[in-house]
């Protein structure tokens, strides 16, 4: 033993993989209720359709998860069981917290609903980028490869942006 640090034990960085998995997802489906919406609601009820869903997606995933996991073995999950895969997968619901706060924040500035969700779709994507570099780090790339695992999340923020202008403006105008 080298007395040095080894990196995380396999279930420390599967725990914080999971974490990142559900923030990640949580951030796309943020940035597709406000492509989707972003211009049909108030930025109140819009605020409200991005947590609600996220919610109901949050449960449903864990229901779904721990039920297929924990059948197989001929037992049900208990209660700490329950508590710490909620825990390990609340990101699905706090990733819209910062996409949802620049959009509120736009609009008390005076921005229309549309840009504002404009802006919070612009947090969305920061938000997956930051998750790609970030899970990049981690795995210890560098250079051109952790500027390619990067950029992958660049680009579907980038082809959401592009998909919302396509769909909401230009087959929405024929």
């Amino acid at each position: 033993m080298t007395g040095q640090d080894e990196g995380p034990t396999p279930h420390a960085a599967g725990r914080r993989g999971r974490r990142r998995a559900a923030g990640i997802y949580g951030a796309i489906v943020t940035a597709a209720i406000l492509t989707a919406a972003g211009s049909q609601l108030s930025t109140a009820a819009l605020t409200v359709a991005v947590v609600v869903t996220l919610l109901v997606y949050w449960v449903a995933e864990e229901y779904a998860e721990l039920l297929g996991e924990h059948l197989a073995d001929g037992k049900l999950p208990g209660r700490r069981r329950i508590r710490a895969e909620l825990a390990a997968t609340w990101p699905m619901v706090s990733a819209s917290f910062g996409p949802l706060a620049v959009t509120l924040l736009a609009r008390l500035a005076g921005a229309s609903i549309t840009a504002a969700a404009n802006v919070g779709l612009v947090g969305a994507v920061v938000l997956l980028v930051w998750h790609a570099w970030s899970a990049g780090r981690d795995a210890r790339l560098a250079g051109w490869p952790l500027l390619a695992l990067t950029s992958v999340g660049a680009l579907l923020g980038i082809v959401m942006i592009v998909l919302k202008n396509f769909v909401l403006v230009h087959l929405h105008a024929t």
